[in-house]
């Protein structure tokens, strides 16, 4: 999954992380966690370069898989404002993190239109202990392009 975080507007979001309020970085996630963040969010990477819709559409979180309700709108959404992540030149993970009390993993990111991102994607932990993808928010980057 992906989207803004739709708790708050894309704009805002956006304005509150670059003014620093949204929450700082706390502690990293275990390596486990982190492994598992990565294993989900490649694989939903993965899907998106394949046009596999339905198996993208299953790494996310109930809440966006209710919000969007098919895989179609949920393309619809990703190709419509998240060209970045679905279709990546480069795609480097960092360190994960907590954002806002929320599990984070950042992903430095330059879509097709060449310009250097942040992605960050909120994970949220099933009852079952597997990961889902639970939101994401891109942060340009124009000091940086690789």
């Amino acid at each position: 999954m992906i989207r803004t975080v739709l708790r708050l507007p894309r704009t805002i979001a956006a304005m509150l992380l670059a003014l620093g309020l949204l929450g700082a970085p706390a502690a990293a996630q275990t390596a486990e966690e982190a492994a598992a963040f990565r294993g989900v969010i490649s694989a939903q990477v993965d899907a998106f370069r394949a046009d596999a819709w339905d198996r993208a559409f299953s790494y996310a979180s109930p809440n966006i898989r209710t919000m969007f309700g098919t895989a179609e709108r949920f393309r619809d959404m990703v190709t419509g404002g998240y060209e970045a992540v679905a279709r990546p030149q480069v795609f480097e993970f960092e360190d994960a993190t907590l954002l806002d009390g929320r599990p984070t993993q950042p992903v430095f990111v330059i879509g097709p239109d060449g310009i250097a991102r942040r992605a960050l994607y909120f994970m949220e932990q099933q009852p079952d202990g597997s990961w889902k993808i639970d939101g994401v928010v891109l942060e340009t980057l124009p000091d940086r392009t690789t």
